[in-house]
């Protein structure tokens, strides 16, 4: 039994409720109240810093992360130019041994290069021309890889585009390294040998690890299937140290659909909650299906799957119990994800059986559609989105649309099962899982180099935290979190700065103290 006293500790309960004592016995909370009231002689003194419940990320990737653990990280600000991504790349070429090794990397925006075009096969040749060297854009939909790299997937002029994505050519109808969209990018990462499971395993026991310095304590990996045996790997992964609760969403494949679960694969910290299905493309490079053109273009970006597999997985999902997670950025996405559902009997309790995940575009209109059907729906959304990639949405949202775009104050007000997240690392930002950079561009609603975006759909401070606590623990099967509360886990993260009261300015530069899971301190900074 653990006592902890004189804080500041934000309850999650409600925008107001506020303790400053709470006890965790055998890693669950069984009293909360007020200080005055504590009487144990060994009770923990916080000494009136701020405390949280234990964060939750409801849409990111570690899954992603461990299967690409050996991928230089090439995000702004670090990267900025063709230059740039030339440079980090080479550096990392240096440290791998292996004539044959791959060069790999993730992360660049090219929306932020002067040059103001993809990086193609030209530029990475300058790092190598004898090894395969591949690297991620930002989104993850999209990469760009050396004239190597597709020599050895065997790409040329006369190979036909995957369907749904496009291997991007140069004048004269040779590919020029830009592989646009999954299906494209899936043709050369195909071939990457892949990292051991022990690597593997060990990865995401280290990604807990940074989690945790975060104050995250409970994430859901929308793509867990970017790893084989997801389920059976994360759990080995615990058993090794993991203290995380994951919720996993492997992805819809129809060519090899998903086996039927088990009660055993449904439970527990570590389990299968849903199915992802990914509709259409990202708005930062205007791959996201839209309605009207793309300003200046004929362009409605890409549709990604049909009709017929978003209902299989469906199916699937009510069949085996569990939700259905759709990546769904461009307004005709969007509104297809409603068409397809709204009419549909739920099939799940307590949470939505429809997961929309981004969701860029809400009008009042549809959000009013997503409460009037009989689906029970739920979203997953950002605002790192809009502060990093500012660059991108400039070029790819009509005007119009802005008051539109990553609405919170709107999304906040009408629909309860709602939480913001980081995409990690499919999102133009270091450390895009810090909470705090995220709950500053909820307040401030400003982008990276400090333009206004939206005024109007700013939150506050206890509102966007509650979309990284209860709130979001309303979208997910992720049990014991999201508030401090009797009979809940007693994970926490206590902060250094009162995030409450600091200028609006400031909130990015909070960081996490200490992190409690489940009453063990697992992060002390």
């Amino acid at each position: 039994m653990t006592t902890f006293t004189n804080g500041r500790v934000f309850t999650g309960a409600s925008e107001t409720a506020f303790a400053s004592a709470f006890r965790v016995v055998d890693g669950i909370v069984d009293w909360v109240g007020d200080a005055a009231d504590v009487t144990d002689a060994d009770a923990v003194d916080l000494g009136g810093r701020t405390v949280l419940p234990g964060l939750l990320d409801s849409h990111t990737h570690p899954a992603l992360l461990a299967g690409t653990a050996a991928a230089a990280e090439c995000f702004p600000p670090a990267v900025l130019s063709a230059d740039d991504l030339v440079r980090v790349l080479d550096a990392h070429a240096a440290t791998i041994s292996g004539a044959d090794a791959w060069v790999l990397g993730r992360g660049f925006d090219d929306t932020k290069f002067p040059e103001g075009r993809m990086p193609t096969a030209a530029d990475l040749d300058r790092i190598a021309t004898d090894r395969p060297v591949l690297v991620w854009r930002c989104d993850a939909h999209s990469a760009v890889c050396n004239t190597r790299a597709l020599e050895i997937a065997g790409i040329t002029a006369t190979t036909v585009d995957p369907e749904g994505a496009r291997f991007e050519r140069d004048a004269d109808g040779n590919p020029n390294g830009v592989l646009t969209e999954i299906a494209a990018v899936n043709v050369v990462a195909a071939v990457i040998p892949a990292p051991s499971r022990d690597e593997q395993i060990d990865a995401i026991v280290a990604i807990g690890d940074e989690l945790a310095s975060r104050g995250i304590v409970a994430v859901c990996d929308l793509l867990s299937s970017r790893i084989d045996r997801p389920l059976e790997t994360f759990r080995a992964a615990a058993e090794r140290g993991l203290r995380t609760r994951v919720a996993l969403y492997p992805g819809w494949d129809p060519e090899a659909p998903l086996g039927e679960l088990t009660d055993d694969d449904r439970t527990g910290p570590i389990r299968i909650a849903g199915v992802k299905v990914v509709l259409d493309g990202a708005y930062s490079n205007r791959t996201a299906w839209v309605h009207e053109a793309y300003p200046d273009s004929c362009d409605h970006g890409l549709r990604l799957v049909d009709d017929a597999d978003v209902l299989a997985a469906g199916d699937w999902a009510r069949r085996n119990g569990v939700q259905l997670a759709v990546h769904a950025m461009g307004d005709r996405a969007l509104d297809r994800v409603v068409e397809l559902f709204e009419d549909q009997e739920p099939w799940l309790d307590g949470i939505p059986s429809v997961r929309i995940e981004h969701a860029t575009i809400v009008s009042d209109a549809y959000l009013a559609r997503l409460g009037s059907g009989r689906m029970s729906f739920g979203i997953a959304t950002h605002t790192v989105f809009f502060f990093a990639e500012y660059d991108g949405y400039e070029k790819a949202l009509r005007v119009e649309q802005v008051p539109d775009a990553y609405p919170i104050a709107r999304l906040y007000a009408g629909l309860e099962p709602l939480a913001l997240s980081s995409d990690r690392p499919a999102t133009a930002w270091s450390g895009a899982d810090d909470v705090m950079l995220s709950v500053e561009a909820a307040v401030r609603r400003r982008t990276y180099n400090g333009i206004e975006f939206g005024a109007e759909a700013a939150i506050t401070v206890p509102q966007a935290l509650l979309l990284y606590t209860s709130r979001a623990a309303s979208l997910s099967p992720l049990e014991g979190v999201g508030r401090l509360a009797p009979g809940l886990d007693g994970s926490f993260a206590v902060l250094d700065r009162d995030v409450f009261t600091v200028p609006d300015d400031e909130i990015a530069a909070v960081r996490v103290a200490e992190t409690w899971i489940r009453g063990e301190r697992v992060f002390v900074r």
